[in-house]
This record gives structure tokens, C-alpha cells and sequence, in this order.
């Protein structure tokens, strides 16, 4: 199993729930309006990395918590 950092879970998931979010719903909205390429799948893209984010940050958040009841 592998343990991060608070300080790192923190950011991993401020990236996973804020900034690939608003990334992607960015990016789409200027690929409609500037006619940029590959608009379907640059969001799809960020969308798969950010299930795969939220689901490790997931397992890792009750990973933790499984050992914090173990050890009290």
C-alpha cells in the first residue's frame, strides 16, 4: 500500500474536484466558440484523468482511515 502526504493528498485533490473540472469545462467552451481541435477529446481526456484521480484519492482516503481505526 502506498501512503502520501496529507499535504500531497490535499493537492491531488484540489486538482481532482476544482482545476480539471473547470479545465475541461474551459477548454470546451473555447473549442466551440474558436473552432479549436480536438474538443471531444481533450475533455474527454481530462474527464478520465479526473474519475482515475477521485477514485485513487478514494482508495487512499479509506486506506487511511482503515488504519487510523486499527491503531486506536
Amino acid at each position: 500500500m502506498i501512503n502520501i502526504s496529507n499535504k500531497l493528498y490535499d493537492i491531488l485533490k484540489f486538482i481532482a474536484s476544482i482545476v480539471l473540472p473547470a479545465l475541461g469545462s474551459l477548454y470546451f467552451a473555447l473549442a466551440t466558440i474558436w473552432n479549436l481541435p480536438f474538443g471531444e477529446e481533450v475533455v474527454g481526456t481530462i474527464a478520465v484523468v479526473t474519475t482515475f484521480l477521485g477514485t485513487v484519492l478514494k482508495i487512499s482516503n479509506n486506506n487511511y482511515y482503515k488504519e487510523v481505526i486499527n491503531i486506536e
